[in-house]
């Protein structure tokens, strides 16, 4: 009998292997959306799926003190965007192509009940709505051609276009890609409409500042943003516009904020200078502009600080860490930050006028994003979202009264808790010089400490970001972890979340020093884990990480393996095609006709010679941000050199692996790598 129950309880317990299915198909919660009386939160929910055109996303409703469960609200496979409630809490706007649309298109959903009803009909499209504080209008942007006063205009130069007979595409002035995107000459326009069927008015056409040759929105990987918001009057509206992108071959560009009338005419710069400004907010009380700012001094990276605009000094200075997301108190008198911290991402709470941040709620775990606050007085909390390596992100309210976080979903939590992985594991290790290097640990299923596993170094791209605790989809560390080996995750020189200064030190120093301390993380790896076989070491990475990967092939032959997607193999080439440029000269110390010591010393192909390591080649076909010919010029020195290699090329792939099948066969392609340099 008792043989009978361990056996039994055993069957109760056991967990799931991870796969490649369980990971995708977990439903995802993401965007949630406040509403101003603080008793609701609209969040979206998307059903994954393998097949093309099958995947559903949808908005759902759910109460802000986490009384009831999450209703849905929409029920279409075209997803929304953009979610904004009205002002006084009875509907949202937001922006989504559905049946009869040529492109997508202003929708306003009444919650008392009904249908979503159709706003704006432009032929150019409606995107990011904005409510005005009186409710009666809706500011949105459109991607318009240039000079063109009205949606007729749009509809002829489109139709004019659409009857050439050739196909060409024409430039005078850089940039022209961006990620997987030639640029076109399309602008992005504030409109407003108002909601008495009033006709929709482009408050910049005409006006000087789109008529500058470098004008656009803040850049972002799906195209250009304004970043709208309302002034407390109603009156005006505040954006934030390059007008200088023609010159980001050559030097540093600045977004910068403008106060757009309503009633039309020229829009007034707010913030001269050489610094950049996003995403602007007024504090509730005072009614004062802050925006989050980031100098332009040719360092390759600075932190990000809140500021109040027309003031030196940052509200945030005492933070040494970028803004990710903030929201003020309703009464205006604290501001909550959210920022990264040691592979986390943690919320603070600084006075508005200034002064030392504070935790607002602690956490050893996850990463907190997406700050919120409600509008209403006297409802002090906060909404987010809040997720970790093996918990799914999930809304959160966080009461900073009680310094407390409740869960309002738990959409792919017992989906979570059936898979057998184990939480991230953080360990520091001091570098050869000197300096203090974050590390996290991810063991594989049914791990047990009396046996060896091989070890994966699996390497970060940016290279200024960090590995956080939390689910990633492209380079899951579970799923790599899979097979039977521990992956290790090094923050190494030039990661953010260590001080701005840790971030810059890799200025005029890419490769060496952070690929040094790689190595050593791997050594001080498996110094302190017995439980992994130093003997049997293989590293990759993406982006950056592809870039290391191929330094390392240049630099050592410890690892058994290599693996390399979108990576550069030339310092030189990647320059002169990528889709930017400037920052590449920061880094290096000079442009590249100058042939600096980086461009010498710090270049993989220059040291071709030295490869021998095998290494597995991955790239999309469509990425611009380190295009193609990148791999192609890593592939024809190995082939060349007779290293042992293999090249995969996702035709309809960009800078990452989006698509479900080809995510999974990605998978399978870098286990199989694994397995066969890996084995005893």
């Amino acid at each position: 009998m008792l043989r009978l129950f361990l056996i039994s309880t055993l069957i109760l317990t056991a967990k799931d292997p991870i796969t490649h299915e369980r990971l995708w198909m977990m439903k995802r919660v993401s965007n949630p959306a406040v509403s101003p009386d603080g008793m609701s939160v609209v969040f979206t929910i998307t059903e994954p799926s393998y097949t093309e055109g099958e995947q559903i996303s949808d908005l759902w409703l759910v109460a802000a003190d986490g009384s009831g469960k999450p209703r849905r609200l929409t029920f279409t496979k075209a997803g929304e965007s953009g979610v904004a409630w009205s002002p006084d809490s009875k509907r949202i706007a937001f922006s989504a192509k559905r049946e009869g649309d040529e492109a997508a298109q202003i929708y306003i959903l009444d919650l008392a009940g009904g249908d979503a009803i159709r706003h704006t009909t432009l032929s150019t499209g409606a995107s990011g709505p904005v409510w005005s504080p009186d409710g009666k209008s809706i500011a949105f942007s459109s991607r318009v051609y240039p000079g063109t006063r009205n949606d007729a205009d749009n509809k002829r130069i489109a139709a004019e276009r659409k009857a050439l007979k050739y196909k060409a595409r024409v430039y005078d002035t850089f940039p022209i890609r961006n990620w997987d995107r030639w640029m076109d000459d399309l602008q992005t326009h504030l409109f407003v409409q108002p909601l008495d069927g009033g006709a929709a008015k482009d408050l910049l056409a005409g006006t000087k500042l789109v008529n500058q040759k470098g004008y656009a929105g803040v850049t972002t990987s799906g195209g250009d943003e304004l970043q709208p918001v309302w002034s407390p009057d109603g009156k005006s509206l505040v954006i934030a516009a390059f007008t200088d992108r023609h010159l980001s071959a050559s030097r540093e560009t600045a977004t910068r904020l403008y106060e757009v009338p309503v009633s039309g005419g020229e829009p007034k710069l707010l913030t001269p200078g050489d610094d950049s400004y996003a995403k602007p907010a007024f504090q509730p009380g005072t009614g004062a502009l802050h925006a989050v700012r980031e100098p332009n001094n040719s360092q390759v990276h600075n932190n990000t600080r809140l500021v109040k605009i027309g003031q030196k000094k940052a509200i945030s200075a005492s933070l040494d860490s970028s803004i990710n997301s903030y929201a003020f108190s309703p009464d205006g008198k604290t501001v909550y930050i959210t920022a990264e911290h040691q592979g986390l991402e943690k919320v603070y709470a600084i006075p508005s006028e200034g002064g030392e941040p504070r935790i607002a709620v602690d956490t050893d775990a996850g990463v907190v994003t997406g700050v919120q606050t409600p509008k209403a007085a006297g409802k002090l909390f906060l909404i987010a979202l809040w997720g970790s390596a093996v918990n799914p992100a999930e809304v959160v309210r966080i009461d900073p009264a009680t310094r407390s976080r409740k869960a309002l979903t738990d959409l792919s939590a017992t989906a979570a808790a059936n898979i057998d992985w184990q939480p991230v594991r953080h360990f520091w290790f001091t570098s050869s010089r000197g300096r203090k290097i974050h590390n996290m640990v991810v063991l594989p299923p049914t791990f047990d400490a009396s046996k060896k596993y091989p070890l994966f170094v699996v390497i970060h791209g940016g290279p200024h970001t960090m590995w956080r605790d939390e689910i990633t989809l492209r380079w899951n560390y579970h799923l790599l972890a899979a097979p039977g080996y521990v992956v290790l995750l090094t923050n190494y020189t030039g990661s953010t979340g260590f001080g701005e200064k840790f971030a810059q030190d890799m200025k005029g120093d890419p490769f060496k020093t952070p690929g040094d301390e790689i190595n050593e993380a791997a050594d001080e790896a498996i110094r302190q884990f017995p439980f992994i076989d130093g003997g049997r070491q293989c590293a990759g990475g993406a982006s950056y990480g592809g870039h290391m990967a191929n330094w390392l092939e240049a630099t050592t032959t410890r690892y058994k393996c290599l693996i390399s997607h979108a990576g550069l193999i030339n310092l030189e080439s990647q320059w002169g095609t990528s889709d930017t440029i400037w920052h590449r000269e920061v880094m290096a110390g000079g442009p590249v006709w100058e042939q600096g010591q980086v461009w010498r010393e710090q270049n993989p192909i220059r040291l071709a010679k030295n490869f021998k390591t095998p290494i597995l080649l991955t790239v999309g076909e469509n990425d611009f941000r380190v295009p193609l010919n990148q791999t192609i010029e890593n592939w024809s020195v190995l082939q060349r050199q007779k290293v042992p290699s293999r090249l995969i090329v996702f035709p309809d792939a960009n800078h990452w692996i989006l698509k479900p099948e080809d995510s999974r066969y990605f998978f399978q392609e870098v286990h199989a790598w694994l397995a066969h340099h890996l084995k005893k």
